[in-house]
């Protein structure tokens, strides 16, 4: 039997059965175009995600408290102090594969300007933060080491604060009041969207890792901080300065071997893979 004569049988049966027919290519024609638009979902989604955790930075990690366990419940990282200053300048001086170390520490609070106010992240950091998490001002400039050092009442309005409290006024060089003390603004962060888990990372404000400790939020934990921010000098010696950044605040927290951390040190590229490969299920 050639080809002829077989599309001529088969020519023959679709006429007989056309509403069987029919349906049969309207369910191929279903079934192939949900597939086609679940790995479309698909990759926006992941696409999506790449692009809110590359705004974080994939060569960045995180440095956080260590965690206790209270009534047998183990508490979240960072529901203990285990951070200090001091360690984020032994990674600064002794880890050759750190570009930038930025300690920090964050609170909430009302910031006011006139009759506005917004309700928002206060972190209290260093400079070095904005080259960590690759963030530059859009407006004005960032604070310097000096206003560090001198614990200036100086403000840098992430975006979303900004829109709230200013609309289309320039904020730069205006007054606003964090916790009733005043703050003169002297930038303005570019947009950064979405972090890699959904929160908005426009809706801070930074203000001199001094200032926030001695007057915002509290002098309690003196010389302690919230986390580390930690920037490798490249995306391939993000492993590497993990490693030796453990090694070193192990030795540093004095901890015997078969001892747990008290510290956590998140990779972003980690993060990053993780996100893809749930994506792509």
């Amino acid at each position: 039997m050639n080809w002829l004569s077989i599309l001529r049988i088969a020519g023959r049966a679709l006429q007989r059965n056309r509403l069987r027919s029919l349906l049969t290519m309207l369910g191929i024609i279903i079934g192939v175009g949900a597939v086609i638009a679940m790995v479309a979902i698909g990759q926006g989604a992941n696409a999506a995600v790449q692009a809110r955790i590359a705004s974080m930075g994939t060569n960045v990690l995180a440095i956080w408290p260590g965690s206790t366990t209270s009534g047998g419940v183990r508490v979240g990282h960072g529901s203990i102090q285990t951070l200090s200053l001091a360690d984020a300048w032994a990674i600064q001086r002794e880890v050759p594969t750190v570009a930038a170390v930025a300690p920090s520490r964050r609170g909430t609070a009302q910031v006011i300007y006139g009759n506005q106010n917004w309700a928002t992240v206060v972190l209290g950091t260093y400079p070095e933060y904005q080259i960590v998490r690759d963030w530059p001002v859009q407006a004005g400039q960032f604070f310097t080491q000096q206003e560090v050092g001198g614990a200036a009442k100086v403000v840098v309005l992430g975006q979303t604060v900004a829109d709230n409290l200013f609309g289309g006024e320039d904020p730069i060089g205006k007054i606003v009041r964090i916790k009733n003390i005043p703050f003169k603004v002297v930038g303005v962060l570019a947009p950064k969207g979405q972090s890699g888990w959904g929160q908005d990372q426009d809706d801070t404000v930074l203000i001199p890792f001094t200032t926030a400790e001695r007057q915002v939020l509290g002098t309690q934990f003196l010389g302690t901080v919230g986390s580390i921010m930690v920037t490798a000098v490249s995306n391939e010696a993000v492993r590497e300065a993990q490693e030796q950044i453990t090694a070193l605040l192990r030795q540093r927290h004095r901890l015997v071997p078969d001892q747990e951390n008290d510290f956590l040190v998140r990779n972003f590229a980690d993060v990053a893979a993780t996100a893809e490969e749930t994506a792509g299920v």
